[in-house]
């Protein structure tokens, strides 16, 4: 017989100790629970302590954000409460926009998200049994009784017609009512899905929990320290001037969906405490938030004044959609500085009509936009992530328009020649327009043509500015056109990488010189972030997601232009034809046909077949005093013996590297030191990603490669793979003689972390409290529904 490990026997004396709790159950037909008790009470101790965490280490791995299965959002105690829909968020055939249903925004009371559609996973039945009239218990029992050990061994594939694992699988969301006949057709589809059960001690505890009304409770209240600096920020948000509610309307459309957090306070803490996003709210400082539910930030909020609070984060962090943000007394004065110091007077405040409120070089006008630039590229990780880890929360119709793996540089702003940029962007506004202005539900083709001749007359207006003023200036470009972050600020340089339907930004140069690199200016910056992020709507309809991915191709065209603007002409044109290989002649010409500079560069290219890999090196020696190489393998805290090892790894390309995932976690296990994680990404080649729906056909696999980085990037993980220290170089062995599906079976059974695995659980939980101890502000669950069965 086993031994009783003393978290098990921990775990036994909760439930008991639950035993003699409750909370205050329904008293007539119809009405609903108030699950909610004091977080002083021992029933709110208990939750907060001990229920809380098993749901996020078991449940919210699959369970959190949008993309959530039938919406059952298991990262706060609202989302539970909340319960399951069958609405699909993801739909990208919708013809009309859907209603929202963001939790802590479009409804706040149980009653109001039963009227949107929600049905409870939880017993709402005030005479009926607790445990058989929930639907969380019905699903955790289901997978008790049907275990993955009796289909498949330990850690073996599972089969293939067992379980849906695809991208966009089928929704299928049973209540209560209909849920003996999802068990009798699907026994194995009990939760956690396609995954080994939860342990016996942590199913008892959860059923003790919901045999006494389930109990929730809210966060407790804040410390006067974070109240104190709450105040602080708050004040300086909300002033009377016009300047000051302007400047604030345009940092809130810049930081709504930041995970904000007070940097001195959380310095020494292994977790940070408390999260805050910026809202806008009908009540002032000092009251409670009353906060105003639009669909987009910008859109009217209908009341003669808003204010922008700080509303604590409730959820669990997930690391998909956590984007976090440091708050400090010397960002406070940088703020202060760069918005006020210099002298612009506001003598209206714009107004929210769509086409205004979406348009920032029209409403934000009276802002010099070098201060606007600033503002956006100082953090400009934060500013990139947006739409990598935004609204869109995962979307291939967002990223398919990214290459796999591309570096991100910035124009300067103190650049002389761009000091007339705000007559430029004023005279040119209108064709600043971007789709989202069209809101919701726009039309599939009707108005596309609008913006694409919008774009090709800004790009020549643009192209054309650019020329005269090298001509007056007797200027040619050269390496002053790149921002160096000042000499200290590291987002200067930036590398992507795309997870197919997702993607990760981060600092440094990362990775081989790879194929396209960006050169990203204010007007292309700040559309990224309005067409993206504040202006794109994950519940909008077919046309509105459409136009926005389409409008995202112009604006990676334009990028790639002015990165290919610092290269010898002849070596433009030949780059843009490696680049856009096999894409019709109208794609080619869209941004070049329209965008043409007069003279090359004043930079000195001893070999102009060469000249791409001459300019990687000449910008990695400019920014040398800023890149970092946190995510590279010469990382001083990787050790020299995985370093030599795993350097093999990340050389590897072609015909091995194509049978790979998209994105894999290595463990490292050392028995003399920390076992350590390293992310090993496929980087999908193509001959060109102007394909909205043809992507496959673009594949060029043998040109795939393989980069190693230590720690964590991404948060959906394709692979798990753990290895003792001294197989590591069996491993890499391994991998470099992947030929077909067949051999990396056998790799999976060998090193991999299967679904089937019987210590998958112990697993998880050992990968998490890695990535939290090694990286405590970017920490949140990782997400698990991409995991596959191979």
């Amino acid at each position: 017989m086993e031994k009783p490990t003393l978290k098990n026997i921990i775990l036994l004396v909760i439930g008991y100790l639950l035993s003699a709790c409750g909370v205050d159950q329904p008293t007539g037909p119809g009405s609903l629970p108030n699950r909610y008790v004091s977080f002083e009470s021992e029933q709110g101790r208990l939750y907060r302590n001990h229920i809380q965490p098993v749901l996020e280490k078991r449940c919210v791995v699959c369970h959190g954000c949008y993309d959530a299965p039938c919406q059952v959002n298991l990262a706060s105690a609202q989302g539970i409460d909340r319960g399951a829909n069958k609405q699909i968020i993801y739909n990208g055939t919708r013809l009309t926009a859907d209603p929202l249903t963001r939790l802590f925004e479009d409804a706040h009371t149980l009653q109001d998200w039963r009227e949107k559609g929600f049905y409870p996973v939880l017993n709402e039945d005030p005479v009926g049994d607790p445990l058989q009239g929930s639907l969380l218990y019905q699903m955790l029992m289901l997978k008790t009784h049907n275990p993955l050990s009796e289909v498949v061994k330990h850690n073996e594939r599972l089969p293939a017609d067992l379980f849906n694992f695809s991208i966009n699988p089928e929704n299928i969301c049973p209540n209560t009512d209909q849920f003996e006949e999802y068990a009798r057709s699907r026994p194995h589809w009990g939760m956690p899905y396609g995954l080994p059960p939860i342990e016996p001690a942590e199913l008892k505890l959860l059923e003790k929990w919901l045999q006494i009304g389930a109990p929730l409770t809210a966060l407790p209240e804040l410390d006067a320290v974070y109240q104190d600096r709450i105040r602080i920020w708050e004040t300086f948000l909300n002033g009377v001037t016009l300047k000051q509610r302007l400047v604030a309307r345009y940092i809130y459309e810049h930081l709504f969906l930041g995970h904000l957090y007070f940097e001195d306070l959380e310095l020494n803490n292994s977790n940070i405490q408390a999260y805050f996003r910026i809202v806008r709210s009908r009540t002032p400082p000092g009251e409670p938030v009353s906060i105003v539910s639009t669909r987009r930030p910008y859109d009217d909020p209908e009341v003669e004044r808003v204010y922008y609070r700080l509303q604590r984060v409730e959820s669990s962090v997930v690391a998909k959609s956590h984007l976090p943000y440091a708050l400090s007394n010397k960002r406070l004065q940088r703020f202060e500085a760069l918005f006020f110091d210099t002298p612009y007077s506001v003598r209206k405040l714009p107004g929210y009509s769509p086409e205004l409120a979406s348009n920032p070089f029209k409403t934000f006008t009276d802002i010099p936009a070098n201060i606007r630039y600033r503002f956006m590229l100082e953090h400009a990780k934060f500013t990139i992530n947006g739409f990598i880890k935004g609204a869109v929360c995962r979307g291939q119709v967002a990223l398919s328009v990214i290459n796999d793996h591309f570096w991100v540089f910035f124009v300067n702003p103190d650049q002389e020649a761009l000091t007339g940029i705000d007559r430029f962007l004023t005279k040119h506004s209108e064709q600043l327009q971007i789709p989202p202005e069209r809101e919701s539900n726009a039309g599939i083709t009707s108005h596309w043509t609008k913006y694409s001749d919008l774009q090709a007359t800004y790009l020549k207006e643009k192209s054309e500015r650019l020329n005269e003023l090298l001509e007056e200036r007797d200027e040619r470009f050269d390496l002053d056109w790149v921002w160096d972050g000042d000499g200290q600020n590291w987002n200067a340089a930036l590398t992507v990488f795309r997870h197919f339907d997702s993607a990760t930004v981060v600092e440094g140069l990362v990775g081989r010189p790879p194929k396209t690199a960006w050169l990203i200016d204010y007007p292309i910056l700040e559309r990224i972030h309005y067409l993206l992020v504040a202006g794109f709507d994950v519940y909008g309809n077919v046309g509105h997601q459409l136009s926005t991915r389409l409008y995202m191709d112009f604006l990676r065209m334009e990028s790639e232009f002015n990165f290919l603007a610092l290269l010898p002409g002849d070596t433009r044109t030949a780059l843009r034809e490696h680049w856009y290989q096999g894409a019709k002649d109208r794609v080619k010409q869209y941004v070049y046909g329209h965008a043409q500079l007069r003279t090359d560069p004043e930079i000195t290219y001893p070999d102009k077949n060469q000249a791409k890999s001459h300019l990687y090196d000449r910008l990695q020696q400019k920014l040398s005093g800023i890149l970092s190489n946190r995510y590279g393998l010469e990382n001083e805290s990787v050790p020299e013996q995985h370093r030599q090892i795993l350097k093999k790894l990340h050389e590897f390309s072609g015909g091995a590297a194509s049978i790979l995932p998209e994105m894999g976690l290595l463990m490292v296990a050392d028995h003399d030191r920390q076992n350590r994680v390293y992310t090993i990404l496929r980087n999908s080649a193509h001959t060109h990603i102007t394909s909205l729906l043809f992507e496959q056909n673009n594949r060029v696999p043998e040109n795939d490669y393989v980069t190693v980085l230590p720690g964590f990037v991404g948060a959906y993980p394709d692979a798990l793979w753990l290895v003792d220290s001294g197989a590591l170089e069996d491993f890499v062995t391994h991998v470099s003689q992947l030929e077909n599906e067949t051999d990396y079976y056998h790799l999976m059974s060998v090193y991999g972390i299967r679904r089937s695995h019987e210590h998958f659980w112990q697993f998880s939980d050992h990968l998490h409290k890695i990535f939290q101890l090694s990286d405590p502000v970017e920490y949140g669950s990782l997400d698990y529904n991409r995991i596959e069965n191979r």
